[in-house]
C-alpha cells in the first residue's frame, strides 16, 4: 500500500515537508492541471484547492498496489461515484466537536472565525458517514490506528 501526496494551493503549515505532506503549488498552476485533467479529484476547501494527482495512483495502481487517500468528503463522494466497486471508505472521526474544536484551537494556525467555519462544515461532513464502509474514532491515536490497521488487513488492502 502507498499513501497518496495531494496538491494543495494552501501555505505550507510549521513541521509540514513538500512532497511528503503536500505538493504546494500555486493557484494558476492548479488552475492549469485541473484543464488538463490531471486530477483524480479536486475540491475548494477554505479558500484553497487540494486534489489528488491521476497520474500517481494510475502508477500505481498498475503496479497492483493499493492507494491510500486522504481525502475530505467531497474528494471521497467523486472517487465513491466513479470507483466505488475498487474502493473502501473510512471515515476518520474525532471524539467530540468540543475535541475538534480544541484541537483547532491548540494547531494555532485558523482565526477564531476560520475554526467556527471548520467545525461548521465538521458537523456538515458526519452526514456522510452513511456513505462510508467504516468509521474511526481520533480519540486515541494508538488505539485508532490499531482499528485503521485491522480494517486495512480485514479487507485485504495490505501487501
Amino acid at each position: 500500500m502507498v499513501r497518496s501526496i495531494s496538491m494543495t494551493t494552501r501555505r505550507m503549515r510549521k513541521g509540514e515537508v513538500a512532497g511528503r505532506d503536500y505538493f504546494f503549488t500555486s493557484e494558476a498552476n492548479f488552475k492549469k492541471k485541473i484543464k488538463t485533467n490531471d486530477f483524480l479529484e479536486y475540491a475548494k476547501v477554505f479558500d484553497n484547492y487540494y486534489g489528488t494527482p491521476r497520474k500517481f495512483v494510475q502508477k500505481n495502481l498498475d503496479k497492483y498496489k493499493n492507494v491510500l487517500l486522504n481525502i475530505d468528503v467531497q474528494g471521497a463522494m467523486k472517487i465513491r461515484k466513479k470507483f466505488r466497486k475498487d474502493s473502501v471508505f473510512i471515515f476518520i472521526r474525532p471524539p467530540s466537536m468540543q475535541e475538534l474544536k480544541k484541537r483547532l484551537l491548540l494547531r494555532k494556525t485558523d482565526t477564531k472565525m476560520q475554526i467556527e467555519s471548520r467545525l461548521k462544515i465538521a458537523k456538515k461532513e458526519l452526514g456522510y458517514l452513511k456513505y462510508y464502509d467504516y468509521t474511526v474514532v481520533n480519540d486515541d491515536i494508538k488505539v485508532a490506528f490499531r482499528k485503521l490497521l485491522s480494517i486495512v488487513n480485514k479487507v485485504g488492502c495490505s501487501e
